[in-house]
């Protein structure tokens, strides 16, 4: 208390900072899950109903059909986009490479661009009848495909947003990393006979494992609140056959569509518990891999 009376100056400049975190952010949170106990539509009484919403969630058809539909496009996502990631960061971090200020800006675009216009451009590419993906299928003499009209099409679609928008932050984030490490070590790398790959699976990826190990949980955390993409480029009703339906758009949909608050709260700490169980889990397998 001595040390915080002394320097009560330097704590009040801070505190605006902690006073709107706590309002704009712990606030809602610990709120959501007070909600998620009781049935409300946003005016009137709330009635408390104890744990039954989480019970639905257990048997409701369109969370479970979300979860499904979310995990495979962040398999279809996350994989790709770490990999490309890794490859794209190895590159730039090569002496060969000239400009590399000019790639690093360049990779680094997607992520600062609407993720609207983002999904318009993709609408267009994966359009069903005048698509520019099917224009240059049917060039090569093959029947267009109604991406838009089948789950896996629409799952694809989705996938590609999301690594178009993120490999390039990820390689940027990966550079960081690879230019952190000690140029003695390739060089005795070097010295030892070591090929490119070798080195590259020897020295490279395990100095890299704890900044992999960020971009696949930070990946994983992304990749289960994707909202605008599915909604944008299939709508909120999620599409043929609910295929675009990701569990945040879900969460919106029950909220803020059907105005059930308290479902929609539920789900909200249920996407908690999903995102943290995967996250653990990737750490421990990037890990253990690297090692």
């Amino acid at each position: 208390m001595k040390e915080i009376k002394k320097s009560r100056m330097i704590y009040l400049l801070i505190s605006p900072f902690f006073i709107i975190y706590g309002i704009f952010g712990v606030f809602p949170i610990i709120y959501s899950l007070f909600l998620s106990f009781h049935k409300w539509n946003g005016s009137g009484p709330m009635k408390y109903v104890e744990f039954a919403y989480y019970k639905h969630l257990l048997s409701d058809p369109t969370f479970l059909l979300s979860i499904k539909n979310t995990l495979i496009i962040w398999v279809l996502s996350t994989i790709p986009m770490v990999i490309l990631a890794v490859i794209l960061a190895f590159l730039l971090n090569g002496k060969f490479v000239k400009g590399k200020t000019f790639f690093r800006t360049v990779y680094y675009l997607p992520n600062i661009t609407s993720t609207v216009a983002i999904a318009i451009v993709f609408a267009n590419i994966f359009g069903n009848k005048y698509g520019i993906l099917n224009y240059f299928i049917s060039r090569f003499g093959f029947d267009p495909i109604q991406w838009l009209s089948m789950n896996v099409g629409v799952h694809v679609a989705i996938a590609a947003i999301v690594i178009w928008r993120w490999t390039g932050y990820n390689a940027i984030i990966l550079l960081a990393g690879l230019q952190k490490i000690p140029s003695n070590l390739y060089e005795a790398a070097s010295l030892d006979g070591a090929s490119t790959f070798q080195v590259f699976r020897y020295v490279t990826l395990p100095l890299l494992n704890p900044v992999i190990q960020f971009v696949v949980v930070t990946s994983t955390i992304g990749g289960w609140q994707l909202f605008a993409e599915a909604q944008m480029l299939v709508g909120s009703a999620g599409g043929i056959g609910k295929s675009g339906m990701t569990v945040v758009l879900y969460l919106y949909n029950q909220a803020f569509g059907n105005r059930q608050f308290g479902y929609g709260s539920a789900i909200s700490w249920a996407l908690v518990v999903i995102i943290g169980v995967l996250s653990v889990l990737n750490w421990r397998l990037t890990k253990r891999e690297v090692d």
